[in-house]
């Protein structure tokens, strides 16, 4: 110990007793911990740990992807393509769906065209979503901006929701709106409005659009169809009446279930802009069109006059999962199946429910008997009607031919329909509640398509389901071919061929002749269950 440190020691000393010290020690360490504790509660907002950042290399060089972590902000990953590329599509996708505000440090996520490169750590996201930003009212009545999605695509659909100042060109397909708030993204789109994206035979027939964004109005004044010649009060939506519309299925898949999810929520105050013109369709279903929409139809396509909006709806929204048809997800939509059924009967003025217990013996329940003119038609029509009227049935047998208002009176007024797998089937949709679907599958593979099609969809319709497979001899294909011929003997070989092999052997050419002893179980099954239903 040196000279300086014994002096120091001996002051202190007699100072103090060592009591004293030891106070006077806890005290400077309690004051310590008193000054750390008013800097950080003074400071606090002033500081925030900084961003860890990883750079990764994907296999394709031409492809960088920073990876930027930050303990007070949503995670976020960029994905670079080639900065030259003009097509490229630039999307903002936050990794918390429930927790999305913009601040100066969000990141976005840039896709290549085909929108295969796109990554989101949220998967209840759906991929490839523009955001553009919106003011909001929060809790504490504080102004803040919140991400709202301009174009969405999902597996089966893509639609934009543009507000602003929005102009329609139909001669040249364009629609273009000058956002009246920022946007992040990509400024161009190509779509085809019609709700079965991938199938390259449907979208063949839908005419393509362009959707381009601009910051502000003066970018849409150096268009050349600049000048706003018809003005509208109304929102608009444009869809297509391409694809597969007038077949049964498909129009309701299609168009009818999307066009109920997108514009119900407009309670009729929606002007439809129909690309693909399509008058007979229009008319098919023009109970369903007129209580969705107050106004005429505008068939868009040939107008060389610009229509302005101030909101358009380009594209239909539909049920987000590639293989799920006549289906509405309540969680992607405001709606569900259930309220799709009571606008339908609203629509048409059905009854809702199926007969009762105690009505079944004052009258007989209904059994509609689906036939068909062509392919996957009823032999013996004759038999089953003879069948189902000794159980106890009171039978109606019709082709769904007529117009949908006469038929949805025919099939609501009945407690159970029978039909083979077909377009026909489609009609369910128009049965009153708790009443029973009965699916005969020809052979060929139908069991994949009965499932998706029609047996899925029903449960969220609220009606009972019943299946029926035929036998080999049951087909009329046995009757041409042979028993032993390779298309009744080993239909999966056949159906390995491809859709097209499939579609001329077992959808063409096949008809069915039901084997009463064998079928009748099935009707006796479908009696009991209206019997049990509770009044």
């Amino acid at each position: 110990m040196t000279e300086k440190d014994l002096l120091f020691d001996t002051i202190l000393a007699r100072s103090f007793s060592k009591n004293e010290q030891k106070r006077l020690g806890y005290g400077a360490f309690i004051a310590s911990l008193l000054f750390v504790f008013t800097l950080c509660t003074v400071f606090k907002p002033y500081l925030s740990p900084l961003p860890i950042v990883e750079l990764q290399l994907s296999v394709d060089a031409g492809l960088r992807m920073l990876r930027i972590t930050d303990q007070q902000k949503p995670e976020a990953l960029i994905s670079i393509n080639n900065a030259t590329s003009g097509d490229s599509e630039k999307l903002i996708v936050p990794t918390n769906q429930n927790n999305i505000t913009s601040n100066e440090n969000t990141q976005s996520l840039i896709s290549s065209e085909d929108h295969d490169l796109s990554v989101c750590n949220d998967t209840s996201l759906p991929k490839n979503t523009t955001f553009s930003k919106e003011q909001v009212i929060s809790d504490g009545d504080k102004m803040e901006e919140k991400m709202k999605p301009i174009c969405t695509k999902l597996a089966r659909t893509e639609f934009c929701e543009l507000n602003g100042d929005v102009r329609i060109h139909g001669k040249s397909a364009t629609v273009m709106a000058a956002i009246t708030f920022a946007f992040s993204g990509n400024s161009t789109w190509r779509m085809r409005p019609y709700a079965r994206k991938g199938d390259v035979a449907a979208m063949n027939r839908v005419r393509e659009w362009t959707v381009k964004l601009a910051q502000n109005a003066d970018q849409l004044e150096n268009a050349n169809f600049s000048r706003c010649v018809r003005n509208h009060s109304v929102p608009a939506m444009l869809f297509s009446l391409g694809g597969y519309s007038m077949n049964n299925f498909h129009d309701f898949t299609d168009i009818v279930i999307p066009l109920y999810m997108t514009a119900r929520r407009f309670n009729g105050e929606v002007q439809f802009l129909v690309t693909n013109k399509h008058p007979s369709w229009v008319n098919k279903f023009k109970e369903i069109v007129s209580n969705l929409s107050n106004y005429e139809v505008i068939y868009i396509d040939e107008e060389d006059e610009t229509h302005c909006f101030s909101s358009v709806t380009v594209g239909l929204n539909r049920h987000p999962e590639y293989f799920k048809e006549l289906t509405i997800d309540p969680s992607n939509s405001e709606y569900s199946m259930s309220d799709f059924r009571k606008f339908l009967r609203d629509a048409y003025s059905l009854r809702n429910a199926a007969v009762a217990t105690r009505q079944i013996r004052r009258r007989r329940p209904r059994i509609l008997i689906l036939s068909r003119s062509r392919s996957r038609a009823f032999v013996n029509a004759g038999e089953i009607a003879k069948a189902a009227r000794r159980i106890g049935f009171k039978v109606v047998v019709a082709e769904a031919n007529t117009g949908v208002a006469s038929f949805a009176q025919i099939v609501n007024s009945c407690e159970v329909m029978l039909g083979v797998h077909g377009a026909g089937l489609t009609n369910m949709v128009f049965l009153p509640e708790n009443a029973v679907v009965v699916q005969i599958l020809p052979i060929g593979g139908f069991e994949w398509l009965a499932k998706t099609d029609f047996e899925d969809p029903s449960k969220g319709m609220n009606l009972r389901y019943l299946e029926y497979k035929i036998e080999a001899e049951e087909s009329s294909l046995a009757k041409k071919y042979g028993r032993d011929h390779e298309i009744v003997r080993d239909p999966p070989a056949v159906v390995k061929r491809g859709w097209e092999t499939f579609k001329s052997v077992y959808l063409v050419q096949q008809n069915v002749s039901v084997d009463i002893n064998r079928f009748k179980p099935v009707l006796v099954k479908a009696f009991e269950l209206l019997e049990r239903q509770s009044v």
